[in-house]
């Protein structure tokens, strides 16, 4: 993964104690469902470095006592919240097992909790573009010197609020480019097989997952990445992106999910990438995420994304109800989503829209709106039951807090949940919150199909609306089920 330029001539091989073979220990918790991308590129400089670090991904192999008393510095991926609050039980773990070990955290999620973390088992964290901070990281340990003394690494004798400001130490401008860089190296990583899918027609095949771009020049509220990255991006090089996923086509990839923030905050360098990966593997696809308004925005472009081989499009459209949307700073309304979901028919491209059905501010009515549109534009098939169910976290740093400062809905942070607490100015939203997550939950492990979970959900909400649930729109076409990812959580 390509991160701050490093000249070749200033990676001198390294001999002190941290070169020996398990000394740095990198752990990935959970990167939703596809091999860590978060190990592959640190991995890469480091062993360039002359170290030689070993690798755990804690969702699929289980992390050897051996491999934490071998290590010296154990740096723990923390993109998300899921992958942080299995982190820091790996973290504990290590104090238990090996407490003069270095344990840091990096990732999105790393600088928002920074407080936490360093107080709590952490020695040092780091956010934005992590992989440069952590090679300067293990080389200032190798010689002995202070994790304090390496530019982007926060730690218990810096202030925790400038972690956040250290992130990107080389970053300054939107769509600043790196123009040297190492490919993710994912030797030693386990095989594609053991993560998640693509499901198309009952076959599942194996899928990649590759990142054109990191950042994001938007700034919607209750995203983690604003916090971070401050409305920047960074263009990883086009070479090192189709290396990358010729790598995991070699590997058993036949397809690739761009996990890019928006596939269209540059698009014109994503359309390349496709161009060239199309050329050489014709059958590979490919999904993408993309904001609601760069899909109006770039609509003339969407007919040659379909025929690059775009299986489905993630867009995050949290809410119908438009003072929500503004609330959340999402940059478009209702009727947007109407256009967007048109363009992407037109073009033969299925939407996947991502939701945001518990915050503050929609309305139990505004929950059922949700359900009638899902059903009506026939998306039951679209829609992963757990988005009718994912509550709003709001993280420490997050930028809701400046907004909703004094709000009567805001509670105290929960540190060690690493979020907020907030209620619902309406309890029948909180209770509907609970009963909705019971039933997604029960019906995963039933496996029940998305159909039936949906009308458990509808009958559930128009219950707590207090009448007897309507029946269930038939759409006025029909659509065929979309291919989806087998792992359907996001955060």
């Amino acid at each position: 993964m390509l991160t701050h330029p490093i000249p070749r001539a200033t990676i001198a091989p390294s001999a002190g104690p941290l070169a020996a073979r398990g000394a740095i220990l990198l752990v990935s918790c959970y990167e939703l469902g596809h091999q860590p991308l978060a190990l592959a590129g640190p991995l890469a400089l480091l062993r360039e470095a002359g170290f030689d670090p070993a690798a755990v991904d804690t969702a699929v192999e289980e992390l050897p006592e051996a491999a934490i008393q071998r290590a010296r510095l154990v740096a723990v991926s923390v993109p998300m919240h899921t992958a942080l609050r299995l982190g820091v039980g790996v973290a504990e773990r290590v104090r238990v097992l090996n407490p003069r070990a270095h344990v840091c955290f990096y990732g999105l999620y790393a600088g928002l909790n920074a407080d936490h973390l360093l107080g709590h088992g952490g020695d040092s964290v780091v956010s934005g573009e992590v992989d440069a901070p952590l090679l300067a990281l293990a080389r200032a340990l190798d010689r002995g010197d202070p994790a304090a003394s390496v530019p982007g690494i926060g730690t218990r004798d810096r202030p925790a609020s400038s972690v956040l400001d250290r992130g990107l130490p080389r970053l300054s401008r939107p769509g600043a480019r790196d123009h040297e860089g190492i490919v993710p190296d994912r030797h030693g990583l386990p095989p594609l097989r053991g993560y998640a899918g693509l499901e198309r027609g009952g076959v599942i095949v194996p899928a990649g997952y590759v990142e054109a771009t990191r950042g994001c020049h938007h700034l919607c509220r209750h995203c983690p990445i604003p916090p971070i990255y401050g409305g920047r991006f960074v263009v990883v090089p086009r070479p090192i992106v189709v290396a990358d996923a010729r790598a995991q086509v070699a590997a058993g990839a036949r397809h690739l999910t761009f996990g890019d923030p928006d596939f269209f905050n540059g698009p014109g360098h994503g359309l390349r990438i496709l161009r060239e990966l199309r050329a050489e593997f014709p059958w590979l696809s490919v999904d993408v995420t993309i904001k609601v308004e760069h899909l109006l925005q770039h609509r003339g472009r969407l007919p040659e994304l379909a025929a690059l081989g775009c299986a489905f499009v993630v867009s995050a459209v949290e809410s119908l109800a438009d003072p929500v949307l503004a609330k959340l700073a999402k940059g478009h309304r209702r009727a947007d989503v109407e256009a967007a979901l048109d363009l992407l028919d037109g073009v033969g491209l299925a939407m996947r829209p991502t939701l945001l059905p518990f915050s503050p501010w929609e309305t139990l009515d505004g929950y059922l709106e949700i359900l009638d549109f899902v059903a009506a534009r026939g998306l039951i098939g679209h829609v992963d039951p757990i988005q009718l169910a994912i509550r709003l976290l709001i993280p420490p740093g997050s930028s809701l807090l400046a907004e909703n400062a004094g709000a009567e809905w805001l509670g105290e942070l929960d540190a060690p949940n690493f979020s907020y607490r907030w209620a619902h100015p309406d309890h029948r939203m909180d209770d509907l919150h609970r009963e909705v997550s019971a039933l997604v939950e029960a019906a995963a492990a039933r496996e029940e199909p998305a159909p039936s979970t949906f009308a458990a959900i509808w009958a559930a909400a128009h219950a707590a609306a207090g009448h007897r649930p309507p029946r269930i729109p038939t759409p006025a076409a029909q659509r065929h089920p979309p291919p989806r990812l087998t792992e359907s959580w996001f955060c």
